[in-house]
C-alpha cells in the first residue's frame, strides 16, 4: 500500500465491509446499476460495477476478432466492453455463482451472448488448454482473510489468487498476447509488479481512476507483456 495511514486503511475496511453488505442486500430479482453509460444487472452477492474497473476499460485496446479472457468477472462489465470493442471471442469466468448468473444475464442483455461464453471457474480451472490474444482480470487487491465468496471479490486470503494468476496465466496467453490488469493504492501493487516480473512479464501502468472526492481510492490499469 502507497502512502496509507492507519486511518486510511481502517477507512478502507468499513467501507469494503459495507459493500458487502450491500452486495448481500440486493433483491432476488436484482438491482440495476448505471456503468459507463450502460446499465448492467447484479444479483445478491455480485461484486458491482464501479470505479476500479473503469481505468482497464477506458485504456485496453482489442484488435477486431481478437480472443479475450476476462478472469474475475463479477457482472461481466469487462467482458462486455470487450465484446463492445470488436472481440471476436470473449470466456468469462469466476468462482462466485451469484457472479455467474448475473453476467449471463448482462451478457444477453447487451445482445453478446453468442460471442461471450460465461463458466464458474476458480482461475483457469476449467479453461482447459485455451489461449487467448488477450487476457483481463480485476481480482482482489487486499492480502486480507476472506470469510466468504462475497468477500472474496475484494480480499484475497495470504494472496493465493493472486500468485495463482500469475504461474498460471502464461499458459493461456498466445504468443504476443497483453494482459491487461487493474490494482489500487489501497492493495498490493509492489506484491504484483513483484509476481508479474517473476513471470516473465514487463508492467506499464496505462490509467488511474479515483472513487470520491477526496481521493483516498485509487486504482490503476497495467498492461503486461512478456519480456
Amino acid at each position: 500500500m502507497t502512502d496509507m495511514t492507519a486511518a486510511d486503511i481502517s477507512q478502507i475496511d468499513r467501507w469494503q465491509k459495507d459493500r458487502q453488505k450491500l452486495f448481500k442486500s440486493v433483491p432476488a430479482d436484482g438491482k440495476k446499476i448505471k456503468y459507463l453509460g450502460k446499465e448492467f444487472l447484479v444479483y445478491p452477492n455480485t461484486f458491482w460495477p464501479f470505479t476500479d474497473s473503469q481505468p482497464l476499460v477506458k485504456n485496453f485496446h482489442i484488435e477486431s476478432g481478437e480472443s479475450v479472457l476476462d478472469v474475475g468477472t463479477g457482472s461481466g462489465v469487462i467482458a462486455i466492453f470487450s465484446c463492445y470493442s470488436g472481440a471476436g471471442r470473449v470466456v468469462a469466468v469466476d468462482i462466485n455463482p451469484a457472479a455467474i448468473k448475473s453476467a449471463k444475464h448482462n451478457a444477453k442483455q447487451h445482445g453478446f451472448d453468442k460471442i461471450m461464453k460465461v463458466k464458474r471457474s476458480n482461475l483457469f480451472e476449467k479453461i482447459g488448454q485455451e489461449k487467448f490474444d488477450v487476457i483481463t482480470a480485476n481480482i482482489p487487491f487486499r492480502n486480507k482473510p476472506a470469510p466468504d465468496v462475497v468477500a472474496r471479490s475484494q480480499w484475497d486470503t495470504d494472496f493465493k489468487t493472486n500468485t495463482q494468476f500469475f504461474k498460471e496465466v502464461g499458459n493461456h496467453l498466445n504468443p504476443g498476447g497483453r494482459i491487461y490488469f487493474v490494482q489500487s493504492n489501497f492493495g498490493e501493487t509492489k506484491e504484483m509488479k513483484r509476481l508479474a516480473k517473476e513471470a516473465g512479464f514487463s508492467v506499464k501502468a496505462l490509467g488511474t481512476e479515483s472513487s470520491g472526492k477526496a481521493e483516498t481510492k485509487k486504482f490503476t490499469a497495467f498492461l503486461l507483456k512478456r519480456v
